[in-house]
């Protein structure tokens, strides 16, 4: 009997052992396989769940807009202080139409063409998209820059014929997406040859690209990945190597495995550049782990302060010599429309523009902007892109609605919010489909090789106690 004992103790340990192996080799041997897993399912290809989120978002996209409603506009015009209101949000439904032009090419990438389409959402909005506000009047503040010295009486007389002036009364809808301006009407064509004016004029109807990224395919590290935008694998907006580049992807999703160490590289073509996330922190939302990376201040800092945005400073004027922080010009990419991108209410921007108008209160809560990305699958989940169209205009003699003005302005005319969050629907597809079986996987892992060790320690002390004990048993005899 104590032979059969002792034989079940050392089975037993070797049994426990053997656990505690094989939990220690399913490990990396989990890991291959969840990798695996990842890197055909991170394919942008049909039939992947990658592909099924990329080619229309499983969650949707809303743009929210704030309109700058100007309290004082005839005390602006006669060299007062403007005082802004903002009013919002006025919510859209993007980004719900499926990409266009999909073609999978022979060199591991994918071109598509990304529609334009806005719908209004009432529910989501504090009134019909028909509510009117007095804003900047983008045609004749936009004007003295667009238009050749020369023609700056003509543009005078125009403003005057059409009863214009630097402020009008517009509907959202007209503000946000074009109006036919009066004062363009009297425009001869060879000056201004387009009637229609909008803060996003032309949009709906429109299509972005093409875009060529890579698949993932050949390399996983790549997937989604810009390689060129509009036929060219670099901008050329900035006249520099550096900012020219097209880095990251589209910030819809990104490569699998997101090391929090690494900064995350996004381009969007609405602010004409490359432009990269710092990681925060870790939360869960809705069950799922994620990252969540934040554009930093350093980013949009002066280039006397980060040098590396020395080649995004076109001007001395409006940079005070490039000692501004937070105003991104946008003129080479807008055909020469004084466009400047600021995030909203001047967050992380200079005190000069601050102190130039009064109503704005950065908050870097509501004003960042932050992408919380699933680390293993490289999924965004939840994102908010923010931002601030600011036209600017200047005093001069020749256009009398301009004369009196107390200063240059980079003048606030609406802000935007472009935010999405993963569906309880979609969020618990992911669960099911990716996280329980990782998690499974861990659980087995773990349960193995914590039994394994369990079960070796008490055959193991059992028999160095039985062992003990014998041992005394015979001394005991011998006296």
């Amino acid at each position: 009997m104590c032979c059969n004992t002792k034989c079940w103790l050392i089975v037993g340990s070797i049994i426990g052992a053997l656990l505690a192996i094989l939990g220690g080799v399913l490990i990396p041997v989990g890991d291959i396989i969840i990798k695996g897993e990842i890197d055909k399912e991170a394919v942008i290809e049909e039939g992947t769940i990658a592909y099924d989120n990329w080619i229309v978002p499983g969650s949707p996209v809303y743009r929210q807009f704030w309109m700058f409603h100007v309290l004082n506009p005839e005390d602006v015009i006669n060299g007062g202080k403007p005082k802004l209101v903002q009013k919002g949000p006025y919510t859209y439904l993007v980004r719900h139409v499926p990409k266009s032009n999909v073609t999978q090419n022979n060199n591991n990438t994918v071109t598509f063409y990304q529609p334009n389409e806005a719908v209004f959402q009432r529910h989501m909005s504090i009134g019909p998209d028909d509510d009117q506000y007095t804003v900047l009047n983008l045609g004749v503040a936009a004007a003295p820059g667009l238009v050749p010295e020369l023609f700056l009486g003509t543009v005078n007389t125009a403003i005057k014929r059409s009863n214009s002036s630097l402020f009008q009364t517009r509907s959202v809808k007209e503000i946000l997406w074009g109006y036919r301006d009066p004062f363009l009407v009297q425009l001869p064509d060879i000056i201004m040859k387009d009637k229609t004016t909008g803060v996003f004029y032309p949009y709906n109807g429109t299509e972005d690209g093409p875009y060529v990224v890579y698949n993932g395919k050949e390399d996983i590290s790549k997937v989604a990945l810009i390689t060129k935008y509009k036929g060219e694998s670099t901008l050329s907006y900035w006249k520099n190597d550096y900012c020219d580049m097209i880095n990251g992807t589209d910030a819809a999703s990104f490569p699998p495995f997101v090391d929090k160490k690494v900064p995350l590289y996004f381009f969007s073509s609405e602010i004409c550049r490359s432009i990269y996330g710092e990681y925060e922190k870790e939360y869960k939302l809705k069950g799922i782990k994620l990252y969540r990376f934040v554009l930093p201040k350093f980013a949009l800092a002066s280039p006397h302060e980060n040098p590396d945005n020395f080649c995004y400073c076109t001007d001395e004027v409006i940079s005070r010599n490039c000692t501004a922080a937070g105003i991104l010009d946008l003129r080479a990419c807008q055909g020469g429309k004084p466009i400047f991108l600021t995030l909203p209410h001047f967050l992380h921007a200079s005190e000069f523009l601050m102190e130039s108008l009064d109503g704005l209160s950065p908050n870097v809560e509501e004003h960042q902007t932050f992408v919380d990305v699933e680390p293993i699958t490289g999924f965004t989940m939840h994102f908010a892109k923010r931002l601030q169209v600011n036209v600017y205009f200047s005093p001069t003699d020749k256009i009398d609605i301009l004369s009196k003005l107390q200063s240059e302005f980079l003048f606030p005319v609406v802000w935007l919010n472009e935010t999405a969050l993963i569906s309880d629907d979609s969020a618990n597809l992911f669960k099911s489909s990716v996280t329980t079986p990782m998690n499974a996987i861990g659980i087995i892992q773990i349960l193995f090789l914590c039994l394994g060790i369990v079960i070796f320690l008490a055959c193991s002390i059992a028999l160095c106690v039985r062992h003990s004990k014998g041992k005394k048993e015979k001394e005991g005899r011998k006296f």
